[in-house]
Protein backbone atom coordinates (compact mmCIF):
# COMPACT_ATOMS: atom_id res chain seq x y z
CA UNK A 1 0.00 0.00 0.00
CA UNK A 2 1.24 3.45 -0.83
CA UNK A 3 -0.05 6.57 1.36
CA UNK A 4 0.89 10.36 0.90
CA UNK A 5 0.09 12.45 3.72
CA UNK A 6 0.11 15.85 3.79
CA UNK A 7 2.29 16.41 1.03
CA UNK A 8 3.22 19.59 -0.48
CA UNK A 9 6.12 20.36 -3.38
CA UNK A 10 7.24 23.71 -3.85
CA UNK A 11 9.66 25.29 -6.25
CA UNK A 12 10.88 29.12 -6.79
CA UNK A 13 10.53 30.90 -9.83
CA UNK A 14 11.88 34.42 -10.45
CA UNK A 15 12.50 34.54 -6.59
CA UNK A 16 9.00 33.45 -5.84
CA UNK A 17 7.60 30.31 -4.12
CA UNK A 18 5.14 28.19 -6.36
CA UNK A 19 3.09 25.53 -4.72
CA UNK A 20 2.52 22.93 -7.23
CA UNK A 21 1.26 20.15 -4.86
CA UNK A 22 -0.92 21.42 -1.85
CA UNK A 23 -1.70 19.77 1.43
CA UNK A 24 -2.08 16.34 -0.55
CA UNK A 25 -3.40 13.10 0.94
CA UNK A 26 -3.63 9.89 -0.91
CA UNK A 27 -4.12 5.78 -0.57
CA UNK A 28 -3.30 3.85 -3.07
CA UNK A 29 -4.27 0.03 -2.26
CA UNK A 30 -2.06 -3.23 -3.12
CA UNK A 31 -2.88 -5.00 -6.41
CA UNK A 32 -5.02 -2.09 -7.80
CA UNK A 33 -4.76 -0.33 -11.16
CA UNK A 34 -4.89 3.22 -10.59
CA UNK A 35 -5.80 5.81 -12.70
CA UNK A 36 -4.89 9.49 -12.22
CA UNK A 37 -6.11 12.03 -14.15
CA UNK A 38 -6.91 15.69 -14.18
CA UNK A 39 -6.64 19.17 -15.94
CA UNK A 40 -2.95 20.17 -17.31
CA UNK A 41 -0.80 21.60 -14.94
CA UNK A 42 -2.84 20.51 -11.98
CA UNK A 43 0.11 18.38 -10.30
CA UNK A 44 -0.26 14.69 -11.53
CA UNK A 45 3.46 14.42 -13.16
CA UNK A 46 4.67 16.21 -10.23
CA UNK A 47 3.20 14.55 -8.05
CA UNK A 48 4.27 11.04 -10.14
CA UNK A 49 7.72 12.25 -9.58
CA UNK A 50 7.42 12.80 -6.27
CA UNK A 51 6.10 9.45 -5.22
CA UNK A 52 9.43 8.27 -7.15
CA UNK A 53 11.79 10.67 -5.77
CA UNK A 54 12.39 12.53 -8.81
CA UNK A 55 11.75 15.31 -7.24
CA UNK A 56 12.31 16.09 -3.12
CA UNK A 57 9.34 16.61 -1.31
CA UNK A 58 9.07 19.62 0.91
CA UNK A 59 6.79 18.93 3.39
CA UNK A 60 4.81 15.87 4.19
CA UNK A 61 5.33 11.69 4.17
CA UNK A 62 5.59 9.26 1.78
CA UNK A 63 4.98 5.48 3.42
CA UNK A 64 5.14 1.89 0.95
CA UNK A 65 4.16 -0.76 3.33
CA UNK A 66 4.12 1.07 6.23
CA UNK A 67 7.19 2.13 5.71
CA UNK A 68 8.10 5.75 5.89
CA UNK A 69 10.03 6.44 2.20
CA UNK A 70 10.04 10.08 2.64
CA UNK A 71 13.89 10.42 2.68
CA UNK A 72 15.00 7.90 0.19
CA UNK A 73 16.78 8.88 -3.04
CA UNK A 74 15.58 7.07 -6.26
CA UNK A 75 18.23 4.29 -6.02
CA UNK A 76 16.85 3.31 -2.50
CA UNK A 77 13.21 3.36 -3.56
CA UNK A 78 14.03 1.12 -6.85
CA UNK A 79 15.58 -1.29 -4.21
CA UNK A 80 12.11 -1.25 -2.06
CA UNK A 81 10.24 -2.05 -5.18
CA UNK A 82 9.08 1.08 -7.16
CA UNK A 83 9.47 1.36 -10.95
CA UNK A 84 9.17 4.79 -12.91
CA UNK A 85 8.12 5.22 -16.90
CA UNK A 86 9.01 8.79 -17.79
CA UNK A 87 6.61 10.53 -20.79
CA UNK A 88 9.93 10.64 -23.00
CA UNK A 89 11.26 7.32 -22.52
CA UNK A 90 15.22 7.13 -21.91
CA UNK A 91 17.81 6.69 -24.79
CA UNK A 92 20.72 4.37 -24.40
CA UNK A 93 22.88 4.47 -27.03
CA UNK A 94 24.71 1.66 -28.07
CA UNK A 95 22.79 -0.64 -25.76
CA UNK A 96 21.01 -3.46 -27.30
CA UNK A 97 17.27 -4.05 -26.27
CA UNK A 98 17.87 -7.75 -24.91
CA UNK A 99 20.79 -6.16 -22.45
CA UNK A 100 18.36 -3.52 -21.37
CA UNK A 101 16.01 -6.26 -20.15
CA UNK A 102 18.82 -7.74 -18.21
CA UNK A 103 20.03 -4.47 -16.92
CA UNK A 104 15.82 -4.47 -16.21
CA UNK A 105 15.78 -7.70 -14.08
CA UNK A 106 18.87 -7.29 -12.38
CA UNK A 107 20.06 -10.70 -13.88
CA UNK A 108 21.24 -12.33 -17.19
CA UNK A 109 17.98 -13.76 -17.90
CA UNK A 110 18.04 -15.78 -20.92
CA UNK A 111 16.83 -15.01 -24.72
CA UNK A 112 13.51 -16.59 -24.30
CA UNK A 113 13.12 -14.63 -20.99
CA UNK A 114 13.82 -11.36 -23.08
CA UNK A 115 11.30 -12.35 -25.74
CA UNK A 116 8.71 -13.23 -23.26
CA UNK A 117 8.84 -9.46 -21.78
CA UNK A 118 8.63 -8.07 -25.54
CA UNK A 119 5.83 -9.98 -26.55
CA UNK A 120 3.85 -9.07 -23.35
CA UNK A 121 4.26 -6.02 -25.10
CA UNK A 122 2.67 -6.79 -28.23
CA UNK A 123 6.68 -6.63 -30.34
CA UNK A 124 7.69 -9.48 -32.22
CA UNK A 125 10.61 -10.18 -30.25
CA UNK A 126 12.72 -11.43 -33.62
CA UNK A 127 12.32 -8.18 -34.64
CA UNK A 128 13.89 -6.51 -31.61
CA UNK A 129 15.50 -8.85 -28.99
CA UNK A 130 19.23 -7.45 -30.80
CA UNK A 131 18.06 -4.10 -31.66
CA UNK A 132 19.90 -1.20 -30.18
CA UNK A 133 17.57 0.56 -28.37
CA UNK A 134 18.51 4.04 -29.55
CA UNK A 135 18.47 3.25 -33.78
CA UNK A 136 15.79 3.72 -35.50
CA UNK A 137 12.94 2.90 -33.61
CA UNK A 138 9.58 5.09 -33.13
CA UNK A 139 8.23 6.39 -30.08
CA UNK A 140 5.71 3.39 -29.83
CA UNK A 141 8.39 0.55 -29.53
CA UNK A 142 10.39 3.39 -27.22
CA UNK A 143 7.27 3.14 -24.91
CA UNK A 144 6.43 0.00 -25.05
CA UNK A 145 10.36 -1.34 -24.30
CA UNK A 146 9.88 0.59 -21.68
CA UNK A 147 7.07 -0.70 -20.29
CA UNK A 148 8.77 -4.07 -21.07
CA UNK A 149 11.81 -3.07 -18.43
CA UNK A 150 9.14 -2.28 -15.93
CA UNK A 151 7.56 -5.60 -16.23
CA UNK A 152 10.80 -7.02 -16.06
CA UNK A 153 11.86 -5.58 -12.66
CA UNK A 154 8.40 -7.56 -11.07
CA UNK A 155 8.76 -4.63 -8.75
CA UNK A 156 5.42 -3.97 -6.22
CA UNK A 157 4.35 -0.58 -7.65
CA UNK A 158 4.88 0.99 -10.76
CA UNK A 159 4.25 4.13 -12.16
CA UNK A 160 3.50 5.18 -15.54
CA UNK A 161 3.51 8.98 -16.29
CA UNK A 162 1.52 9.18 -19.56
CA UNK A 163 2.23 6.73 -21.13
CA UNK A 164 0.36 7.79 -24.17
CA UNK A 165 2.49 11.06 -24.80
CA UNK A 166 4.08 11.46 -28.05
CA UNK A 167 2.87 8.73 -29.93
CA UNK A 168 1.12 8.18 -32.93
CA UNK A 169 -2.76 6.64 -33.04
CA UNK A 170 -1.88 3.41 -34.30
CA UNK A 171 0.78 2.69 -31.59
CA UNK A 172 -1.70 4.48 -29.10
CA UNK A 173 -4.75 1.26 -30.58
CA UNK A 174 -1.25 -1.50 -28.96
CA UNK A 175 -0.63 0.77 -26.20
CA UNK A 176 -4.20 0.27 -24.71
CA UNK A 177 -4.04 -3.39 -25.34
CA UNK A 178 -1.06 -3.40 -23.47
CA UNK A 179 -2.31 -2.15 -20.46
CA UNK A 180 -4.91 -4.42 -20.75
CA UNK A 181 -2.76 -7.09 -20.27
CA UNK A 182 -1.43 -5.96 -17.55
CA UNK A 183 -4.31 -4.91 -15.85
CA UNK A 184 -5.10 -8.43 -16.03
CA UNK A 185 -2.05 -10.32 -15.45
CA UNK A 186 0.37 -7.93 -13.26
CA UNK A 187 -0.02 -9.02 -9.39
CA UNK A 188 1.63 -5.82 -8.67
CA UNK A 189 0.14 -2.05 -8.32
CA UNK A 190 0.13 -0.09 -11.39
CA UNK A 191 -0.10 3.85 -10.96
CA UNK A 192 -0.93 5.55 -14.60
CA UNK A 193 -1.27 9.21 -15.54
CA UNK A 194 -3.45 9.54 -18.22
CA UNK A 195 -5.80 12.05 -19.90
CA UNK A 196 -7.54 8.92 -22.30
CA UNK A 197 -10.69 7.26 -21.74
CA UNK A 198 -9.27 3.76 -22.50
CA UNK A 199 -7.10 3.88 -20.12
CA UNK A 200 -9.18 5.37 -17.57
CA UNK A 201 -11.94 2.63 -18.65
CA UNK A 202 -9.73 -0.04 -17.55
CA UNK A 203 -9.13 1.06 -14.25
CA UNK A 204 -10.16 -0.21 -10.92
CA UNK A 205 -9.77 3.30 -8.68
CA UNK A 206 -9.17 6.96 -10.75
CA UNK A 207 -8.19 9.58 -8.70
CA UNK A 208 -8.81 13.29 -9.78
CA UNK A 209 -5.88 15.73 -9.20
CA UNK A 210 -6.64 19.19 -9.48
CA UNK A 211 -4.37 22.62 -7.96
CA UNK A 212 -2.49 20.14 -6.50
CA UNK A 213 -5.17 18.17 -4.63
CA UNK A 214 -6.98 15.30 -4.37
CA UNK A 215 -10.49 16.87 -6.01
CA UNK A 216 -12.56 13.25 -6.42
CA UNK A 217 -11.47 9.53 -5.74
CA UNK A 218 -12.83 6.49 -5.86
CA UNK A 219 -13.73 3.44 -7.71
CA UNK A 220 -13.97 3.65 -12.24
CA UNK A 221 -17.73 3.07 -11.96
CA UNK A 222 -18.61 6.37 -9.74
CA UNK A 223 -15.94 8.55 -10.69
CA UNK A 224 -15.30 8.45 -14.55
CA UNK A 225 -19.35 9.12 -15.05
CA UNK A 226 -18.76 11.89 -13.41
CA UNK A 227 -15.54 13.06 -15.27
CA UNK A 228 -17.42 12.48 -18.59
CA UNK A 229 -20.81 14.06 -17.44
CA UNK A 230 -22.78 10.98 -18.13
CA UNK A 231 -24.71 8.35 -15.74
CA UNK A 232 -23.35 6.52 -13.01
CA UNK A 233 -24.29 2.80 -13.12
CA UNK A 234 -26.16 3.27 -9.82
CA UNK A 235 -27.82 6.27 -11.03
CA UNK A 236 -28.78 3.71 -14.21
CA UNK A 237 -29.62 1.18 -11.78
CA UNK A 238 -31.59 3.25 -9.51
CA UNK A 239 -33.62 4.73 -12.67
CA UNK A 240 -34.15 1.17 -13.82
CA UNK A 241 -36.01 0.26 -10.56
CA UNK A 242 -37.97 3.13 -11.05
CA UNK A 243 -35.92 5.82 -8.29
CA UNK A 244 -33.88 8.08 -7.49
CA UNK A 245 -30.15 9.13 -6.49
Amino acid sequence: MLEIKDATYEVEDEGKVIRIIDHLNMTVGDGKFVVITGPNGGGKSSLAKLIMGVNPITSGQILLDGEDITGLNITERAKKGLSFAFQAPVHFKGIQVVDLLRLAAGEKISISTACEYLSKVGLCAKDYINREVNASLSGGELKRIEIATVLARKTKFSIFDEPEAGIDLWSFQNLIKVFENIRSSVQGTILVISHQERILNIADEIIVIEDGKVKKSGPKDQILPEILGTPSAANIACEKLGGTL
